[in-house]
């Protein structure tokens, strides 16, 4: 790994997201994480985003995030690392959990998602004391890498 890092600041205007998504695909197509890894990390960041808006911001559009990837390393195999850092005022850490899957309705499965699809998840207070900091990694299906061989 080269250690380099991209660093994305935009709104929380969901239009934007697109742009991120892309610029997430193709870093991890640049860390060679495979192609079905790399379709989860688009959903994961798309729910991770989208809840931010919701729920961090209550639908204002206004308002910063902070997109970090980089490349990561587990067991050899390749990965992204990528790092979600907001503004939301009076977010408590604990209440970030998924719904009952029993509980038959839409929505609400947004972080049971993001912690289904990728191999690492980790909700902490932004270090600029405001907000909340999203670490989620992915790294290549081991299997598709030895085909690959």
């Amino acid at each position: 790994m080269d250690g380099s890092e991209i660093v994305i600041q935009f709104s929380s205007q969901p239009r934007d997201f697109c742009a991120v998504r892309a610029a997430a695909e193709a870093a991890a197509t640049a860390w060679q994480v495979d192609g079905s890894s790399a379709a989860m990390i688009q959903l994961a960041l798309t729910e991770a985003l989208a809840n931010v808006t919701k729920h961090g911001y209550k639908g204002r559009t206004d308002r910063p995030i902070c997109v970090r990837l980089a490349p990561a390393e587990r067991d050899g195999r390749p990965g992204i690392s990528i790092t979600i850092e907001d503004e939301c005022d009076g977010v408590d850490l604990r209440t970030i959990k998924s719904r009952p899957l029993d509980e038959v309705r839409p929505g609400g499965l947004g972080v049971h998602i993001i912690q289904e699809t990728m191999d690492e998840v980790e909700y902490t207070r932004n270090p600029c004391g405001t907000g909340v900091r999203l670490r989620m990694c992915k790294f290549a299906d081991a299997q598709e890498r030895n085909e690959d061989r």
